[in-house]
């Protein structure tokens, strides 16, 4: 109603011979920021002029739009489902409707929006998958026969602990105005570096330590950081001392050598069976390492020892808490059965194992019988 009033005071303007540059400031002053914009204004000034008499819209000429039809949904859903890496371009070729309509039939109505492919460790093959799947339910079913198997669990992994590690883009933004100067950072560049392993359970850190420099991790390296694991864990884990706890690490050639599998055949320590590139399977990889190093991030140490301290306290600040929600961040992921073995989604994956999955889990069950008898083979 505001406009066709406006409309109507324009045109009283006009009919008393008033210039069209003074009715804009005229219909601020009386309507404020719902006034017309100073191009409709001489618009309708112009119009009026030439004999328009009427103040209502001119009607639309044209078919009915059909782009918001159930049908044209059902057309572009199709088309997505073919092939989901078509672009908006293409399928206005195949529907003949506008840009703007099928953007809204895509993110309106189908509730979609283009994603990226997203960057994993490799492209898993059908025999991997599976092996994922027969080694997180073999967990699942442990897990759910003994309540405290978590509880003895001691989990751990080395990785590299850089002098210079640079923020992150979240990390590095800042509030700007328009006129500032777009912060700036360098490119990473080589910087001195240490190798850390690290050993923890659901209460917290059991042992940690640096790799010396110029040694290489090889399996004999490896049973001297066991021997000190196990001494920590007798030590600072009561409840572990003289009932059996369990082992979890990566494939490493290092981890898997005959000197280390017979340390813990001797020692009697079991070893928890990790599938081969799982990193989203492995606590240290998908908490640990980049819980600590995110603490680390863009800020330069001089000498080794200020690594191995600043890393050492950033470790000592995590809480014990957290180490609880790792441990059953690690029991939730081995429901990737329920991704048919593929890599963890974080909330995407289902609680819900599907039948074929089940089909799929049992006609399997000879290989992970075979995989159970090598690992006890190994520990025994």
């Amino acid at each position: 109603m505001s406009q066709f009033e406006q409309r109507a005071n324009i045109k009283f303007m006009c009919r008393l011979g008033k210039s069209a540059s003074r009715a804009p400031s005229a219909l601020q002053q009386v309507y404020g920021d719902t006034a017309l914009k100073k191009s409709v204004v001489y618009d309708w000034f112009s119009r009026l002029k030439d004999g328009q008499e009427k103040l209502e819209d001119d009607q639309r000429s044209g078919k009915p739009s059909t782009s918001g039809t159930a049908e044209m949904i059902e057309k572009v859903r199709q088309l997505i489902q073919y092939d989901r890496r078509m672009t908006i371009v293409e399928l206005e070729q195949e529907v003949d409707i506008s840009h703007g309509s099928i953007h809204a039939i895509l993110s309106d109505d189908l509730k979609m929006r283009r994603v990226s492919a997203k960057f994993v460790a490799r492209q898993l093959t059908t025999n991997q998958m599976e092996c994922r799947m027969m080694v997180t339910g073999d967990l699942s079913e442990k897990s759910t026969q003994d309540p405290t198997f978590l509880t003895k669990t001691v989990t751990g992994d080395e990785s590299w602990v850089f002098a210079y590690d640079p923020e992150t883009k979240v990390h590095s933004a800042e509030w700007q105005t328009s006129s500032s100067p777009r912060p700036k950072k360098s490119r990473p560049v080589k910087s001195k570096e240490v190798k850390f392993i690290a050993f923890f359970d659901i209460d917290g850190v059991v042992h940690h330590e640096f790799v010396p420099p110029g040694q290489t991790v090889n399996g004999h390296f490896y049973v001297q950081v066991l021997h000190r694991l196990r001494d920590a864990v007798q030590r600072k884990r009561r409840d572990k001392r003289q009932a059996e706890w369990f082992l979890h690490h990566d494939n490493e050639s290092s981890h898997t050598s005959l000197v280390v599998q017979q340390f813990l055949a001797e020692k009697s320590i079991p070893v928890i069976t990790q599938p081969p590139y799982s990193p989203d399977l492995a606590p240290s990889d998908f908490w640990l390492f980049p819980t600590l190093k995110m603490g680390l991030k863009g800020t330069r140490f001089t000498t080794m020892e200020d690594i191995k301290s600043n890393a050492t306290a950033e470790l000592w600040r995590i809480p014990k808490e957290a180490f609880h929600r790792c441990f059953q961040q690690w029991q939730d992921r081995w429901k990737c059965v329920c991704a048919q073995g593929s890599y963890f989604e974080g909330d995407q994956v289902s609680v819900v194992i599907c039948p074929t999955i089940l089909v799929l889990y049992h006609i399997s069950e000879n290989f992970l019988t075979a995989l159970r008898i090598h690992t006890n083979y190994i520990n025994t």
